[in-house]
């Protein structure tokens, strides 16, 4: 899947937009591969896999687009 970065927080995670979806998707710093959490910026586009966890659905394998 293909979102963009929305916000990021000063605690390692953050939400990404996903065109078509009404809710953002939540994302973590350790979710992140190739890039570091301090390279991303607000904006960014992403591809990602949809996983779930007990909060239910989120970005998973997040590398720059």
């Amino acid at each position: 899947m293909t979102g963009t970065i929305k916000t990021k927080t000063d605690k390692g995670f953050g939400f990404i937009a996903v065109e078509g979806q009404e809710k953002d998707l939540f994302f973590h710093s350790s979710d992140l591969k190739g890039v570091s959490f301090e390279q991303l910026q607000e904006g960014d586009t992403v591809t990602f896999d949809l996983t779930q966890n007990e909060k239910g659905p989120r970005a998973g394998n997040v590398t720059p687009a």
